[in-house]
């Protein structure tokens, strides 16, 4: 056992040297008080040696980690930040998930989480949604320009020659016609991907918009699925788009309506308050809170380990007859909104978590910019 860990008590510290993540314990000074042993190894030195240093010998006196250290101080409220670099002399530069919170009832002792890059780079990935759903944003300007113009030529020269074919080779016109019709509507629903302009966005109520996801849902694609709702009704309005978050969310729940079997499937709504959740979205590096956690869970097979690490990608879809922009589109919405999509995936539990920014209730509805128009293209 590590020795600064005897006061924490040999069945606690046992637990902790056995996880991988690294665990550190603070006092009011700021002083290490325990170490469990991935932190030896992350900090590159063993508890016995680093017990009672100062954090600030480890890290910089500006390293952003005191200013949150602070914060959990003053509010006595866990706190995570994604995506954190700490650079330190003695162990390099590291990108981290940070995590911060009040050891128990002490008043002054705080635990110390670090998410090494192999799990920072997880949530990384999934900031990083918009990147897969803005991939196609070439393609769809360059076949919206250079297909589809061509392709009503086709059509068109399609409709005159089936004025003089036989009637056995009507249906061979009939099927250039069909083709080129479906092309073209697939072309349609890229173009979404196109545009770039900021969404318009006000106070939300989410709520609203799940109730009303929900009731097109069971009267529709999900009318064999029972749905169970968890809501907080205390969380305040989200910042966003009404239009498009309802289209985002339908979309999740068509795909959960999807993986669920025929008989005994369930969708579970909630909503949630996430403390602590800060992260750097819009090309910025500052940070923005995501308080508003949604979740959608269902009971079905799962997401196919072949697709599960590019199921936000376009054209990816595990569906015999899907085009794979439905996800892709919502990754697109969440990213537009300045949040993040997770999603954990094993045979008969699937949860999607979405997470937003709240409301300034002292924010006004922007108007610079001509709000957008969106269309599903799943």
């Amino acid at each position: 056992m590590a020795d600064g860990g005897a006061e924490y008590g040999r069945g606690a510290a046992g637990i902790l040297n056995a996880l991988t993540t690294p665990v550190l314990v603070i006092d009011a000074d700021n002083r290490l008080v325990f170490l469990n042993s991935a932190a030896e190894i992350f900090l590159d030195g063993s508890a016995a040696v680093l017990h009672g240093h100062a954090l600030s010998v480890l890290v910089p006196d500006d390293s952003p980690v005191f200013r949150l250290i602070e914060q959990v101080r003053r509010t006595g409220s866990s706190l995570s930040d994604y995506s954190l670099l700490l650079d330190s002399p003695r162990f390099g530069a590291r990108t981290v998930t940070l995590g911060i919170a009040p050891l128990g009832e002490s008043e002054s002792d705080l635990v110390i989480t670090l998410a090494e890059l192999t799990i920072a780079n997880r949530m990384h990935h999934q900031l990083l949604h918009r990147g897969a759903a803005r991939s196609v944003t070439a393609m769809a300007a360059m076949l919206a320009h250079e297909v589809k113009n061509p392709l009503s030529g086709i059509r068109g020269a399609a409709q005159l020659l089936e004025q003089t074919v036989g009637e056995d080779d009507i249906q061979l016109t009939r099927l250039i016609c069909n083709e080129t019709d479906r092309i073209c509507s697939l072309v349609d629903r890229m173009e979404v991907f196109s545009d770039e302009r900021p969404l318009e966005r006000g106070p939300v109520n989410l709520h609203e918009v799940l109730n009303h996801c929900h009731r097109v849902a069971a009267t529709g694609f999900g009318r064999h699925v029972r749905f169970v709702e968890n809501y907080d009704p205390s969380l305040p309005p989200v910042l966003g788009n009404r239009d498009i978050l309802i289209q985002a969310f339908l979309n999740l729940l068509k795909n959960a309506c999807e993986a669920v079997p025929g008989t005994g499937g369930e969708i579970i709504l909630a909503t949630a308050y996430r403390h602590g959740v800060r992260v750097a979205t819009g090309g910025t590096d500052r940070p923005v809170n995501l308080p508003f956690l949604v979740t959608i869970q269902d009971n079905g097979s799962g997401v196919p380990a072949d697709v599960r690490g590019t199921m936000f990608d376009p054209f990816v879809s595990s569906k015999p007859s899907g085009t794979g922009l439905g996800l892709a589109f919502v990754a697109k919405a969440v990213a537009d909104h300045g949040g993040i999509i997770e999603v954990d995936s094993v045979p008969r539990r699937t949860v999607v978590r979405v997470t937003l920014p709240i409301a300034d209730p002292a924010q006004q509805r922007t108007h610079d910019r001509p709000a957008r128009t969106q269309t599903d293209p799943s």
